[in-house]
């Protein structure tokens, strides 16, 4: 047996636009109700955010410091490398 789920893909501005055609009032937001929404809006994803753990934090800092060494030596290597090839071309002619 299959179960059908029903989505609902209306978002807000179209309930806001749903409720102003039935109100009758079509684009009479005021600059600060639409100031008002956008904060509430703010709020309302800020609820939304998973912040990580100390350890994650930890963890991650650790991971990037450690690459960052890594990705650091290699490039002095080549450098060192380099600059030794081309001294070594530069002194044959």
């Amino acid at each position: 047996m299959e179960e059908t789920k029903v989505v609902d893909n209306s978002s807000a501005t179209s309930k806001k636009e749903t409720s102003a055609k039935k109100t009758g009032k079509k684009g009479n937001d005021t600059f600060f109700s639409k100031v008002g929404d956008f904060f509430t809006g703010v709020k309302a994803e800020f609820g939304k955010i998973i912040w990580p753990t100390r350890d994650d934090i930890v963890k991650q800092t650790t991971a990037v410091v450690v690459v960052s060494i890594i990705c650091c030596a290699l490039i002095a290597v080549l450098d060192i490398a380099f600059e030794y090839g081309m001294n070594f071309i530069t002194s044959l002619f």
